[in-house]
């Protein structure tokens, strides 16, 4: 991601793709991500979640920059009746997911192959029941810290993109990154930390998978931290 904070933009920073996609997933690039991609070119100037999917979804769960997509195709194996859109601008991580996709068959998956802010500058308001945001780049270098994800812009935009007591998570392995989110969130007056106890940021849910990155970070000593916001009703 650049630091470029406005919204409608593309602001991805960096090369989209590394290593050569194997054939059978430069196959699935081809022929499923045309018929689950999100096409902002082809789409109403207003998109409303839970119009991308089929009648009956009961929420839409948003999650930014999915990387190998473990956390999200876990989470639609185990959730068929919510709608779960991906946003992801490295291609090597669409593949993926539409691997995972393709095998365990699921159907309430979209795909925004591109920097989500594109995507979030043309939801509607209060469409987004729950919105992740897992390990992002934490551009630890002060010069860099424009480039992150949350910022005051952003912050406030998640919060008009989501419903009334909906959750947004987050998870980091970089602790002053983890206390630039609490503070941007604290200051967002939509947003309340669930913190009950003053351990609480050091555990995971119980619904909420490890990824392979977390159990990398873990066996190099980095201890995440996850925050949980409510969107509250204001």
């Amino acid at each position: 991601m650049t630091g470029n904070p406005e919204f409608g933009r593309q602001v991805v920073f960096g090369r989209r793709q590394g290593h050569k996609l194997r054939p059978q997933r430069q196959a699935l690039m081809r022929d499923l991500l045309p018929q689950i991609g999100i096409d902002l070119e082809n789409a109403a100037d207003t998109i409303e979640p839970r119009a991308l999917f089929a009648p009956g979804t009961k929420e839409v769960w948003l999650e930014i920059g999915f990387g190998a997509g473990e956390h999200l195709a876990w989470q639609a194996a185990r959730h068929p009746d919510i709608g779960f859109i991906g946003c992801e601008p490295f291609l090597n991580g669409v593949a993926a997911l539409l691997d995972q996709v393709a095998t365990q068959n699921l159907s309430n998956v979209r795909i925004f192959p591109d920097d989500a802010r594109l995507l979030i500058a043309r939801l509607g308001g209060g469409g987004i029941n729950r919105l992740c945001l897992l390990f992002p780049d934490p551009w630890p270098k002060k010069r860099h810290n424009k480039r992150r994800i949350v910022s005051t812009t952003n912050v406030a935009r998640f919060a008009d993109i989501m419903a009334a007591g909906g959750e947004f998570r987050f998870a980091t392995d970089h602790a002053e990154y983890g206390r630039w989110t609490l503070q941007k969130f604290l200051a967002e007056p939509r947003f309340h930390w669930l913190a009950e106890r003053p351990g609480d940021w050091r555990e995971r849910p119980g619904d909420w998978p490890e990824t392979r990155y977390e159990g990398k970070a873990r066996e190099a000593g980095r201890a995440p931290m996850f925050l949980r916001f409510k969107r509250l009703a204001r």
